[in-house]
């Protein structure tokens, strides 16, 4: 685990992640000499209290986060074999996500820092995300990172806890929220990434020829929405051709969707590089983190466009790739000696870009910047 600056005593901190589907907590401790373990990681998914429409539904979602995480809460301090005193900081995901159930994981956290005296810490989810390199592998700053999840795709530089340079993302759907949709097009389970990539492995890449958009335009920006398009009119002409949509079909389908995303993700990936070696040519590390991160296809591939440029890879462990509570108090502890707590007026925020001072992506509104 990540080695920090040097403390004069033990810090114990409780996290609390709920901004999509999986209602987690955690608890980690950073010793004086400034290494960090987790004690405990509980993740409770909600698979099966969505699978029914196709996706997950935002208050179905927030409902179930309200009612299961105090018992998360209470499996995380169990495993970690400590008490609800022994806490000394208390760290929680207060956006951007579906805000109902960010509102209960900050409602929850807020009740428990009243009752504790532990000061809390709202962290933005996608920071949480970006540090967890320096959790798993104890990597230095700064480093390039491909923040890939099922509701957000940028390229970053991590300069510091709280210091993030985004050099391009996606200006439409997010690739997690792609497979999941050709998952529903194609007739596969949710969550749509492990059935798409299961699928796939049965699958030839080179039967059905689909686009690799924005390739053909400068910079790091990304689209995945004409790419799902593509799938869908080739799927309703193969239903067409063969009354149905035979099970080959679809393999076939699912390869060639995989692999235009693997391309992209690769050729975007080296013109991030090439941007991050002309200020950090010693020593540099890619690395990428987020659900869709858990692909093997999307890893091996960066692994390969890493060693070409001489960029060390780091791909954290399959269960702090998806969403957990272990990144949220990590990145509380790696903020702490920069901010300060805050206090019981943190609120919710559906939308909270890491990059404070690069122009929005996807527009703004009432709620602020999307992306």
């Amino acid at each position: 685990m990540q080695r920090g600056r040097h403390l004069a005593h033990s810090i114990t901190i409780l996290g609390l992640e709920s901004s999509c589907d999986d209602t987690a907590a955690a608890v980690l401790r950073r010793d004086p000499a400034g290494k960090t373990e987790i004690l405990s990681s509980i993740v409770q998914g909600q698979s099966s209290l969505h699978a029914q429409f196709g996706g997950v539904v935002p208050e179905i979602a927030a409902r179930a986060h309200a009612e299961i995480l105090d018992l998360c809460v209470e499996q995380a301090l169990t495993s970690a074999n400590v008490a609800l005193s022994d806490i000394d900081a208390i760290a929680v995901t207060a956006g951007p996500g579906l805000i109902g159930g960010v509102v209960s994981g900050v409602m929850c956290a807020k009740g428990l820092s009243i009752a504790t005296g532990a000061p809390l810490y709202g962290i933005n989810h996608l920071a949480g995300h970006a540090l967890t390199p320096r959790m798993t592998d104890d990597v230095s700053y700064p480093y390039l990172m491909l923040l890939v999840s099922g509701g957000h795709c940028q390229f970053l530089i991590v300069h510091a806890p709280d210091s993030f340079e985004r050099l391009g993302g996606t200006i439409d759907d997010a690739p997690g929220e792609a497979f999941d949709k050709i998952a529903r097009l194609v007739g596969l389970s949710q969550p749509g990434g492990p059935s798409v990539e299961k699928t796939a492995r049965d699958g030839d890449a080179d039967v059905y020829p689909l686009p690799r958009p924005l390739l053909d335009r400068p910079g790091c920006d990304l689209s995945f929405s004409g790419l799902k398009t593509a799938v869908l009119r080739m799927r309703n002409h193969i239903i067409e051709r063969h009354g149905g949509l035979p099970s080959q079909a679809r393999a076939d389908l699912c390869a060639g969707f995989q692999a235009a995303v693997v391309d992209v993700l690769a050729e975007k990936t080296k013109r991030a590089l090439h941007l991050y070696l002309e200020t950090n040519p010693a020593h540099p590390t890619a690395c990428v983190a987020g659900g869709v991160a858990a692909n093997t296809a999307i890893r091996a591939r960066l692994e390969t466009v890493c060693d070409v440029y001489g960029a060390k890879f780091i791909a954290p462990p399959i269960a702090l790739c998806t969403d957990n509570a272990a990144m949220i108090a990590f990145a509380a502890l790696e903020q702490m000696s920069n901010r300060a707590p805050d206090d019981l007026t943190l609120s919710a925020r559906p939308r909270w870009p890491l990059d404070q001072t690069s122009p929005a992506m996807l527009g703004s509104g009432k709620k602020g910047a999307k992306a």
